[in-house]
């Protein structure tokens, strides 16, 4: 079960135009004990979209603190990662 551990308001536009308004930092323990963090962005009508892993951290704390640290670049380049990674799945 994830849990968010980091919310921040940003204005980050995909290349088709999509803008998105929320970014949330989700973070889950692994079996080994570590943590690994993925980024959530949100759009203005409530539409999501996840990142695969961002950061693996050893504690919960850690993740949330990565996330506030994270600059706007960073931000940028995983939203092109995850939109990315959605063009790559197969169709159903």
């Amino acid at each position: 079960m994830s849990e968010v551990v980091h919310e921040r308001p940003v204005v980050l536009v995909s290349d088709d135009g999509e803008r998105y308004t929320v970014v949330r930092t989700h973070a889950r323990g692994m079996p080994y004990g570590a943590w690994e963090g993925w980024l959530e962005f949100v759009t203005d009508e409530g539409r999501t979209l996840e990142s695969q892993r961002e950061t693996t951290q050893s504690k919960r704390q850690d993740v949330a603190y990565w996330a506030e640290g994270l600059e706007p670049i960073f931000l940028e380049g995983a939203l092109r990662r995850a939109l990315q990674a959605r063009r790559n799945l197969p169709a159903r």
